[in-house]
């Protein structure tokens, strides 16, 4: 794999190299469908239930594919990440399987259940404010410091590859997929999922779903650069991201279909028809998806639909949460 540093085009072949890495580690996530979700959708939904993957999100694959393709010399100085929550979790799983170190920089308002976690995989957490303070600044002092590599949420290479074996099982799994909806932060899920397309499913269209108060992903799109807003005030934790990476910006440009978005109101009626209907337990951003596809307006009526469900890692009191 290049070095994360030079922009190297990366390929399905890397996502098939991923997912070797993953084998006999990661779960294969089941795909489910529910014809009572599919009535009020007007489609067929096939949900890649990453709910069910280990620390419950599809951030495992990137986590652990990162730190196992570290040289080992540098493997051992521990590693340093940012982020609200599951690649927390991921990245102090992934480093203790590995038997290293992973300090993690979370914001102050992360969810309590994600905090939680993160500590209970024996991260150690150095807390800041996600609306005045730069945590990649403050993970590379730390990095630094500490000699340890620092390993992003989602603008890396390995974490791209590994994301994208999620979608690589579901077209696996499923043929024929019309269309594939992929939840939206900084793009490691999404990108990953267009390179498993581009293997398995050329003549899928794949959208990538982002929370409306967070649209830099359109945004971007539409202007042809990365465009950076204002920390995204959303109940999608997971997507609270200020802008798309300079790796997974460049394939979503190149390869996406387009990017939709949705509301947080949505975002808690989805939740809460996947938890009725389907009794999964899935976090609001996992819930961005689904939410596009029961909107009308995208056109999805009739088609065969894949939905990866990100993550359920979710503070259960939240799932009837007004809008904020």
């Amino acid at each position: 794999m290049a070095d994360p540093l030079t922009p190297e085009p990366l390929t399905f072949a890397d996502v098939e190299a991923a997912a070797s890495t993953l084998a006999g580690v990661a779960h294969r996530t089941p795909v489910v469908t529910s014809t009572a979700i599919d009535e009020v959708a007007g489609a067929q939904l096939f949900c890649k239930c990453e709910n069910l993957q280990r620390m419950g999100a599809f951030k495992f694959r990137g986590a652990y594919t990162a730190i196992a393709r570290l040289d080992p010399e540098v493997r051992r100085r521990g590693v340093v990440t940012f982020s609200s929550g599951n690649h927390a979790q991921a990245l102090s799983l992934a480093a203790r399987l590995h038997g290293i170190d992973a300090t993690i920089v979370m914001p102050h308002d992360a969810p309590p259940p994600k905090v939680a976690a993160t500590r209970g995989y024996g991260g150690t957490l150095v807390r800041y404010d996600r609306y005045t303070e730069d945590r990649a600044a403050i993970a590379a002092q730390i990095a630094d410091r500490n000699g340890a590599t620092v390993i992003p949420p989602y603008d890396h290479p390995d974490i791209i590859a590994g994301q994208g074996t999620a979608a690589l099982e579901l077209f696996a799994d499923t043929a024929d997929l019309d269309v594939l909806l992929v939840p939206l932060g900084g793009g490691g899920l999404l990108s990953g999922s267009l390179l498993a397309a581009g293997g398995l499913a050329p003549h899928t269209r794949v959208y990538g779903v982002e929370p409306a108060a967070g649209d830099d992903g359109l945004r971007s799109l539409r202007s042809g650069s990365i465009v950076t807003i204002d920390p995204p005030r959303t109940i999608a934790d997971g997507a609270q991201t200020t802008h798309l990476g300079r790796h997974t910006f460049g394939i979503i440009a190149e390869r996406v279909t387009d990017i939709l978005t949705v509301d947080d109101s949505a975002l808690i009626e989805a939740m809460q028809l996947v938890a009725t209907r389907a009794k999964l337990v899935i976090e609001p951003t996992a819930a961005l998806g689904v939410a596009a596809a029961l909107d009308a307006g995208h056109g999805f009526g009739g088609l065969r639909v894949g939905v990866i469900l990100s993550g359920g890692n979710v503070d259960l009191t939240r799932l009837a949460a007004p809008t904020p």
